[in-house]
């Protein structure tokens, strides 16, 4: 892809969450209900845990974290231990920092990276509502980390990497900043089957997570490729159900479906 056309996703995908983080309202999934759809969206706390999160993980976070954007819990297939440093990719209004945080505890430290300047202050304004001091934003892209070479445990994303128009360069990226057996733990929407070059092309639907989803075969490709290994690349079918809720009557759950990604760079821990 040329540069203009991957300025231009990344210009509609940062004006699309920066809208977000300023409406204040409640989205389910990486869809907005009320934009795309015209139906309301069901209870935040109810989708937040179908998509696997626990009642304690939602009751923990600051008020305004938990914007519903995700497709799963990278959180739940990430194993984080105590002193570990965890990096999030698109880290939002910092939901999944706060949760990661909690779990790496006072010793460990946790990275939120994202793009889009409304939802850093989001993310900042809610660290600092609720006294969280081993959490810091960063402002960046994820195909260009402001993070430093092999600094990094684990790697997390929620329904983000889809968005990319460079992910060869993300799957880099995550590489370099993971120490020697470090991991990843993500949730992506994936393609099941071939997307219509229409859906490719249309900029809506690429900014709502369905446009540039990858393969499953193209992502492990990709991830060896770098090279990772123990790469793990798992769909999750009961998905199809709450993408379905995001563009209802459009028949795209036929094509795409949450995935939880896990992979390791080779070394020791």
């Amino acid at each position: 892809m040329e540069g203009k056309d991957q300025e231009k996703i990344r210009d509609a995908v940062r004006q699309r969450y920066g809208e977000i983080a300023k409406a204040e309202v409640i989205f389910s999934g990486c869809s907005p209900q009320g934009a795309c759809c015209g139906t309301a969206p069901p209870p935040l706390d109810a989708h937040s845990m179908a998509l696997g999160y626990s009642s304690e993980e939602l009751a923990a976070v600051p008020e305004g974290a938990n914007m519903g954007l995700g497709c799963g819990n990278p959180g739940a297939i990430a194993s984080l231990q105590p002193g570990e440093t965890v990096l999030d990719l698109g880290s939002g209004a910092g939901f999944d920092c706060f949760i990661a945080a909690r779990k790496v505890g006072e010793g460990g430290r946790v990275i939120g990276v994202d793009m889009t300047p409304d939802m850093l202050r989001k993310a900042r304004e809610n660290a600092a509502k609720a006294g969280t001091k081993n959490v810091e934003f960063r402002l960046g892209e994820i195909e260009h980390l402001p993070v430093a070479d092999g600094s990094v445990d684990v790697v997390i994303s929620n329904c983000v990497i889809n968005l990319s128009p460079d992910k060869p360069g993300v799957y880099r990226e995550m590489f370099r900043v993971l120490k020697p057996g470090g991991r990843l733990a993500i949730s992506d929407v994936v393609a099941s089957r071939e997307l219509p070059e229409a859906v490719r092309k249309n900029m809506a639907l690429v900014s709502c997570c369905i446009g540039g989803a990858e393969t499953v075969e193209n992502i492990e490709a990709a991830l060896q490729g770098v090279g990772f290994e123990g790469i793990k690349v798992l769909p999750e079918e009961r998905s199809r159900a709450f993408i379905k809720s995001w563009f209802p009557g459009h028949g795209l759950e036929d094509y795409v479906v949450s995935a939880a990604i896990e992979a390791v760079k080779p070394g020791p821990r």
